[in-house]
This record gives C-alpha cells, sequence and structure tokens, in this order.
C-alpha cells in the first residue's frame, strides 16, 4: 500500500465537519461532526434573549388582536364600497352567454 492509497482528512468550510475520503474509491469513509458552538456565553444572556422574544411574541399578539377588532369596520367599508360601485355602474346589457351565441 503506497503513500497516495492512504486515506486522507478534508475540513469542511462551510461547518468545519471532517471528512475522511479514500482516494481509490473515492468515497467518503468516515465523517466527524464539528464541536458545537455556544448560544449564549452565560445565563444571563439566555435569559435576556428569552425575555425579547416574549416581549416581541406579546407585541405580535396585541397587533394580531387589534387586526381582528378592526376586522368587521373594514369589512363593512369594503362591502359599502362595492355596493356603491354596483350602483353607479349597472349593467345595461345582459351578459352573452355560451348557448347564445348557437
Amino acid at each position: 500500500m503506497s503513500l497516495s492509497d492512504q486515506p486522507f482528512d478534508v475540513t469542511c468550510p462551510d461547518c468545519g465537519g471532517i471528512l475522511k475520503i479514500d482516494p481509490v474509491s473515492r468515497a467518503i469513509i468516515a465523517h466527524t461532526s464539528a464541536p458545537k458552538k455556544k448560544m449564549f456565553e452565560d445565563f444571563g444572556d439566555a435569559a435576556k434573549a428569552l425575555r425579547e422574544s416574549d416581549e416581541r411574541r406579546e407585541s405580535l399578539f396585541r397587533q394580531s388582536v387589534d387586526a381582528e377588532k378592526n376586522k368587521d369596520d373594514v369589512m363593512a367599508k369594503k362591502f359599502a364600497e362595492a355596493v356603491k360601485k354596483a350602483k353607479e355602474s349597472p349593467l345595461t346589457e345582459r351578459p352573452l352567454r355560451e348557448f347564445d351565441l348557437d
């Protein structure tokens, strides 16, 4: 077995994982995952992030409640506008149907 037949390691530039590749078959024969990074340095940072996500969630909920409260008014205004538009431009002719063409 020569030096060129020995498996070699390649580090993934994206995730940092290590791949062991067999040069003869050109196949990955082993994989070592990259070490997991810490999301937060300490519990204070984690608690702060949790509070911020709670505040954001509460804000989104309040916005959806306000939108739901105003939904009836918006729909009533849209309906009134559609009725007004329909009265202003009534149909003068009946629409042409397919069986009228025969």
